[in-house]
């Protein structure tokens, strides 16, 4: 499938993505969302993809926000529109892909840039990478999750800091505050995310599946996460990637998993 803002390459088992409207920083427009929700979806049901790395084209910018001018007319109603479909093509189906999205952030990751990475799974930044939610200084509020996401990774108060004074922080200082997992050169980015993917992909899809439906199921109001470990935990052992695993244990030889 060929798209007007994006860039698709599998390599082996993973699929690389990149968001590429670089004269616009790489802002997310509509267009851009509805097309990410394609590429994402493909990836997701595709059974030989085991892995998906998302970044952006250039050396400035990951992902620098929305589209401003797309909105900036909107009333109550179509804000709420907006938020709502955002959620539900992009943000939240990230976050409950059933293959690990490695956010590989090469910049400026500001607004639905941030949000995004943090609907990724796995978050690593280059070393000039800069992130923030500025929107109150345009009158509004992170709505593509924002809000929930970040403090459920840095913390109540340091999510409070970062949304209400609409700053910056550098890619070491997310890193110590747990909003990234890994800090290098930019050059060596792609390299790293391809590292972590090839670790992924190496072991059981069905497996790492389950996990993120479990792990999810912690900060779903109302779910226990518990009850959905057990759950999982017991499909496992109905699946052929368990069978091998553990033959593959016993017989001392690495796991094939299909």
């Amino acid at each position: 499938m060929s798209y007007n803002n994006l860039l698709v390459e599998k390599t082996g088992k993973t699929t690389v993505i990149t968001i590429n409207r670089p004269s616009q920083l790489n802002a997310l427009n509509k267009e851009t969302i509805e097309e990410l929700n394609k590429a994402l979806t493909e990836a997701n049901t595709d059974q030989g993809v085991r892995a998906v790395i998302l970044t952006g084209s250039g050396e400035k910018a990951f992902v620098a926000g929305a589209d401003i001018k797309e909105f900036a007319h909107f009333d109550v109603t179509q804000g709420k529109e907006l938020s709502a479909k955002g959620h539900e093509l992009l943000f939240n189906y990230v976050e409950n892909m059933t293959k690990p999205v490695i956010a590989a952030v090469n910049g400026f990751a500001l607004g639905g840039g941030l949000e995004l990475a943090m609907s990724s799974h796995i978050r690593i930044a280059s070393d000039n990478a800069k992130m923030g939610l500025p929107e109150v200084s345009l009158g509004v509020i992170p709505g593509y999750g924002g809000t929930q996401r970040l403090a459920q990774l840095v913390g109540r108060g340091k999510a409070m800091e970062m949304v209400a004074t609409a700053g910056m922080i550098s890619a070491e200082e997310a890193k110590s505050w747990g909003l990234v997992n890994h800090v290098v050169p930019q050059a060596e980015l792609l390299d790293l995310a391809h590292k972590i993917a090839g670790k992924i992909t190496a072991n059981s899809g069905t497996a790492i599946a389950s996990a993120i439906r479990s792990i999810n199921a912690n900060y779903e109001e109302g779910v226990n996460g518990y009850t959905v470990e057990v759950e999982e935990f017991g499909k496992c052992f109905g699946t052929p990637d368990f069978k091998e695993g553990t033959t593959a244990f016993i017989e001392k030889r690495k796991a094939a998993f299909n």
